[in-house]
């Protein structure tokens, strides 16, 4: 039995995306983050699992399929497909891919349902209400646009009623506010935290969770003839794929340190009813929930009716995986929300990949083979860029610990910039070869190797390629800091490749 203390575990998950729609900029904006966040938590050696997947039950998916002629299963498979390729072409490293159509989750969901109804917390009543079939959620008339549309997706609500299955959720008012005040940072940012304890004081009501009228769903073990309703379905995804029910040792070493990364629109199913669900069942609420903003187009959240959607492969055919994940790392601070351009995105791109990290390289490697004969010299111990370093490894690393990836990757391109400047600053294209020349070389070459690692939770196909053309064995993932970001690595002596341009540049017309 060893002794050395088991590694901090990571835990990370986005929503399970709904299988009415094909993968979209928002969905993979989420999806990079989270990735980008599973990397770095790999990168500090913790035990990381990175869960995503697809919501494939409910009235839409059923409708989807009817419209379609074909099974919702079908549907089902098909457009989590879509998903699986679109995570695929950018480098999505998910540890589990889970589908709600699977014996595992049909499993699960059963076993918490019947667990908060074994604690007195789910009862039978009728059901009369405003339904909005997009959001698979109920509104009151205070609620919709005009009295009639839902606010989300501005489409008619139907009205609905049967007898179903509630949630005690009224219950939960006081229980859910001791929990907030007891953990003031389980939502991020600060503003998404009060609008979810506002949602909560306003009031809660107990919610249907069930079905009568649908068959595509887990069926009730109690009452067969109804389905759960898919919210809560969907929700338990994030401890079906832990075990729940099955492995409680398993389930036990990964929750609650869960981060939940979600859009603002479904903040009420994660930060009200989610932490009720599993009080109910007797479970801890997870560790920490970030809300990320609305990605936008022109000003206007991404859907199908206002064909304002934009696929991966088109932006990725245009910029590479590389700038894909850049600029929505980069450039959409995780809280707010932010309003996509393809300008903005050419500007990105330009701006940090071509002329600061590419051309970083570029000049090097062209020094280095002029003045060097092609083999990099060792960094200096003294360098005036040792400490720039170090203050961009703290600067990187906190920001990743507070999921922010926007100011994290700010924080490692200034680490380029001041190399960038240094190389200005002395010029060694226009000085001998000697000690001098190799002084300047040796220190940009070691920043590119830290850059190479701290870069490459974004960076995927770039990051690897910097560590090859710099002579590196290995690739920068397999580096562990904060160890291998301390100043001082490069060995010398390596031979450095010029290479082609790593960012050609791009025209603002694509």
């Amino acid at each position: 039995m060893s002794d050395q203390p088991e590694p901090p575990r990571f835990y990370v998950t986005t929503p399970i995306y709904y299988v009415n729609d094909v993968p979209h900029i928002g969905h993979a904006y989420t999806t990079v983050i989270a990735d980008a966040l599973a990397r770095w938590h790999r990168l500090l050696g913790h035990d990381t699992w990175f869960l995503t997947g697809t919501d494939e039950h409910g009235l839409k998916v059923q409708r989807a399929a009817e419209e379609r002629g074909i099974e919702p299963l079908a549907h089902a498979d098909a457009t989590s497909a879509r998903f699986r390729e679109a995570w695929a072409l950018l480098d999505i490293t998910y540890d589990d891919f889970i589908r709600t159509t699977e014996p595992r989750h049909r499993a699960a969901v059963q076993t918490l349902l019947e667990r908060i109804r074994a604690n007195g917390h789910i009862y039978e009543a009728t059901y009369a209400g405003l339904y909005c079939v997009a959001c698979e959620a109920y509104y009151n008339e205070a609620d919709l646009v005009d009295g009639e549309q839902c606010p989300i997706h501005l489409r008619p609500v139907e009205h609905l009623e049967e007898d179903n299955w509630f949630f005690r959720l009224s219950a939960f008012e006081q229980p859910l506010l001791d929990w907030y005040e007891a953990h003031p940072d389980a939502v991020q940012p600060a503003g998404k935290r009060n609008e979810a304890l506002g949602l909560i004081r306003q009031g809660l009501e107990d919610i249907s969770i069930s079905r009568r009228a649908l068959t595509w769903g887990i069926p009730v073990p109690w009452d067969p003839d109804q389905v759960f309703y898919v919210w809560y379905d969907a929700l338990t995804n994030y401890i079906t794929a832990i075990g729940y029910g099955e492995d409680e040792e398993r389930f036990g070493r990964w929750w609650p340190a869960v981060h939940h990364l979600i859009g603002k629109d479904i903040l009420r199913f994660h930060c009200v009813y989610w932490p009720a669900m599993l009080l109910a069942a007797g479970i801890e609420p997870p560790h920490r929930i970030h809300v990320h903003g609305y990605l936008l187009v022109g000003g206007e959240k991404m859907s199908k009716t206002r064909l304002n959607q934009i696929f991966p492969a088109d932006l990725v055919e245009d910029f590479g995986v590389d700038g894909f994940r850049y600029h929505f790392l980069r450039d959409q601070p995780v809280g707010p929300d932010g309003d996509f351009s393809y300008e903005g995105m050419v500007a990105r791109y330009n701006a940090d990949l071509a002329n600061n990290l590419g051309n970083l390289l570029s000049r090097v490697a062209t020094v280095v083979a002029k003045k060097c004969g092609g083999i990099g010299p060792a960094p200096r111990p003294d360098s005036p860029l040792a400490a720039v370093a170090a203050d961009a490894l703290a600067e990187t690393a906190a920001a990743w610990d507070a999921v922010q990836p926007s100011r994290a990757l700010d924080a490692t391109w200034r680490l380029i910039r001041e190399a960038n400047a240094h190389l200005e600053a002395h010029e060694p294209w226009k000085m001998d070869p000697g000690p001098a020349v190799e002084a300047v070389l040796g220190d940009a070459l070691e920043v590119l190797r830290i850059v190479a690692i701290l870069a490459s939770p974004a960076l995927t196909r770039a990051a690897p390629e910097v560590w090859t053309r710099i002579g590196l064995p290995g690739s920068p993932t397999e580096q562990r800091l904060p160890d291998a970001a301390a100043w001082g690595g490069y060995p010398g002596g390596l031979p450095v490749e010029k290479g082609a341009p790593l960012f050609p540049r791009r025209a603002a017309d694509g």
